[in-house]
């Protein structure tokens, strides 16, 4: 081979190896880093394993958490957009880091819609109110009524400020006027812990950190915050059937530096997609009562942008900041 055709072989294999298609089948070649922006138990760390898990086998590298809890999600969530975009870290994001937080901070170090690039559903859930156990109060009429007789006296958890529990229980106060005062966690788990405790009388959390405590009886759950009842509680009720309009949506995914390969954000994107359609996969996620939610790219990042308008709009309304 001469001079110049070993230069033209050379040439294309350069081309070749840099293309998307030979970054997709040569994609990964070392562990992956999937940050957690909340404390283990809570919802993003339970689907994040649960995906990252059945990924490993597929990817042939091991799909690592790294749980990264602090100021409702920020920490984790800055620490991701400030990550090399090259597909070796991502973020188990959620409706309150990748939603909420872009109306209740001012001075946030990244753009939540600008420098991320998201990837991936993994599934949707309610919010559900719960009252701790020595709170007898068994509807949400009878809970409003108690909080307005018991002014000051009422505290509800939140697994921090700017998660989704903080706001769909300041949205609660909104259209109900019941008087409650905010008490934030460091994380979902410890808030649970509080409600089970009777530290707190109530909370307006995410279902899956929930679910065993209310099928044990441990807890009693008075209204879900979908618009309609939720197969997994059908015999709890919406809150809109109380609160006509009320509705709030959990959700759990993956999200990338905004900049990742799009042969990796395709690539990961089907994977997650086929893992959500595996029997075992769906039976975990069912009783955690987190209904799959396959999507696109393309129409998880339509689902952040509205999350943002939605919950910017409601902070600006209550004047909620978080600095």
């Amino acid at each position: 081979m001469n001079l110049k055709m070993k230069l033209t072989w050379a040439l294309g294999l350069a081309c070749a190896l840099g293309s998307p298609l030979a970054l997709a089948q040569t994609y990964p070649t070392k562990p992956l880093r999937w940050i957690v922006p909340s404390t283990p138990g809570d919802g993003s760390d339970i689907t994040g394993r649960l995906i990252a898990e059945r990924l490993s086998r597929e990817l042939g590298q091991p799909v690592l958490i790294d749980n990264k809890p602090g100021a409702g999600g920020v920490l984790g969530s800055e620490l991701t957009a400030k990550a090399a975009p090259d597909g070796y870290t991502m973020i188990v994001g959620n409706a309150g880091s990748h939603g909420v937080n872009a109306g209740i901070y001012s001075k946030l170090n990244y753009d939540v819609v600008k420098d991320f690039v998201p990837v991936a559903m993994i599934c949707t859930t309610p919010n559900v109110m719960v009252v701790s156990p020595n709170t007898k109060v068994k509807t949400v009429a009878e809970f409003v009524a108690y909080a307005k007789a018991n002014p000051g006296k009422v505290n509800y958890a939140s697994g921090g400020v700017g998660s989704s529990a903080h706001l769909s229980a300041e949205l609660f106060k909104s259209m109900s006027g019941a008087d409650m005062t905010h008490i934030p966690y460091k994380g979902s788990a410890p808030a649970v812990a509080g409600v089970l405790s009777d530290e707190v009388q109530v909370m307006i959390g995410n279902l899956p950190p929930w679910s065993a405590q209310i099928k044990a009886g441990k807890v009693q759950a008075l209204a879900v915050t979908t618009a309609q009842r939720h197969h997994s509680l059908p015999d709890t009720p919406a809150l809109a059937e109380s609160l006509p309009g009320f509705e709030t949506i959990a959700w759990f995914g993956v999200l990338a530096p905004a900049g990742t390969p799009k042969a990796v954000v395709t690539r990961i994107n089907a994977l997650v997609n086929q893992a959500l359609e595996q029997p075992e996969v769906k039976a975990r996620l069912a009783t955690l009562a987190c209904d799959p939610a396959p999507s696109t790219p393309e129409a998880f990042a339509t689902r952040v942008t509205t999350d943002v308008a939605r919950w910017k709009k409601l902070a600006a309304e209550r004047n909620i900041r978080a600095d």
